[in-house]
């Protein structure tokens, strides 16, 4: 069975999908999901801004297993074609027989403006009402549609992006505002979704209350948040293991990880009071699995599917 993005378009919704995520990161911290680290391969037949990589992403959860590979190659945006582009195969853990191939990108989109959700969720000491976003692409887009979701009293975002007129439209689209980096960054919520591989998140800007969504900039030498935003903050990490393998926020300013989101919706950890919080994410094949594993029963309860 192939599903294309159309059709997981048609199945996927972020009602369905947050509560899926939020149990696979409790089950993830509690050591019941087998995850070996991505594989990543960086190509070598091109140089400069059109270096791109190649991931491999296993995982096993329970009766099913899926792999799902996935590029990234940032000049594709001068081109008109995604950044991102995924395959995610599903299979069965008891059989071993294969039961989807899909196309992965807007899983890939939506799975991780869902984790975002359900960190926003555990870490929001009160009601938000402020959002800003560095960052104006596809998962600043996805981010907002997933926050609105699970922050009704969210009335003020704020965009920046180092495209003043990418801003603007997304401004235009989702009823934001487009303002200045300084601004965006004041907000109840602080959202970094670039590639940008120095610095663009001052900790001088942020509030003493804030809550930052770290989820750009995945690589070893790649950062968005300065060192100050850094160590200044209660770091939350989606995989402790991941982000300091994978987090150049993490790895190049010495931040601790305090905890992972997992103790956190578990009831292990507590969120203290007082302090910016931090959360960053990389990715995990254990949300690719479980969104596409939604995708896949959506298929199967579909009238005349096959």
């Amino acid at each position: 069975m192939y599903i294309s993005e159309h059709e997981v378009r048609a199945a996927l919704t972020y009602e369905s999908l947050i509560p899926a995520i939020r149990q696979a990161l409790i089950d993830h911290t509690a050591g019941l999901i087998n995850q070996p680290p991505r594989v990543i391969l960086r190509t070598s037949n091109q140089q400069g801004p059109r270096l791109g990589w190649f991931a491999v992403m296993p995982v096993v959860a329970g009766d099913v297993m899926a792999v799902k590979t996935v590029t990234f190659f940032p000049a594709n945006a001068a081109q008109g074609l995604p950044t991102h582009m995924a395959m995610i195969e599903l299979l069965s853990s008891l059989t071993g027989e294969p039961l989807a191939v899909m196309d992965g990108r807007l899983i890939t989109e939506m799975r991780t403006a869902a984790v975002s959700a359900v960190a926003l969720q555990a870490l929001a000491p009160r009601a938000v009402r402020s959002l800003g976003i560095l960052g104006s692409g596809v998962q600043a887009r996805s981010h907002i549609q997933a926050l609105r979701l699970v922050c009704p009293t969210l009335g003020d975002i704020r965009i920046w992006s180092r495209d003043p007129a990418h801003a603007q439209s997304l401004a235009a689209e989702t009823g934001a505002r487009a303002v200045a980096i300084q601004e965006a960054a004041a907000a109840d919520v602080v959202l970094t979704v670039t590639a940008s591989p120095v610095p663009v998140l001052q900790g001088r800007w942020l509030a003493p209350h804030a809550r930052v969504l770290a989820v750009g900039a995945v690589g070893a030498q790649l950062r968005e948040l300065d060192d100050q935003a850094m160590q200044g903050a209660w770091l939350v990490a989606e995989s402790r293991q991941d982000v300091q393998r994978e987090s150049g926020d993490v790895l190049l300013s010495g931040a601790k990880v305090e905890a992972e989101i997992g103790e956190i919706l578990s009831g292990k950890a507590a969120v203290p009071a007082g302090r910016p919080i931090v959360f960053k994410s990389v990715g995990m094949a254990i949300e690719d699995l479980v969104a596409a594993r939604l995708v896949w029963q959506a298929r199967q309860n579909k009238p005349n599917s096959n």
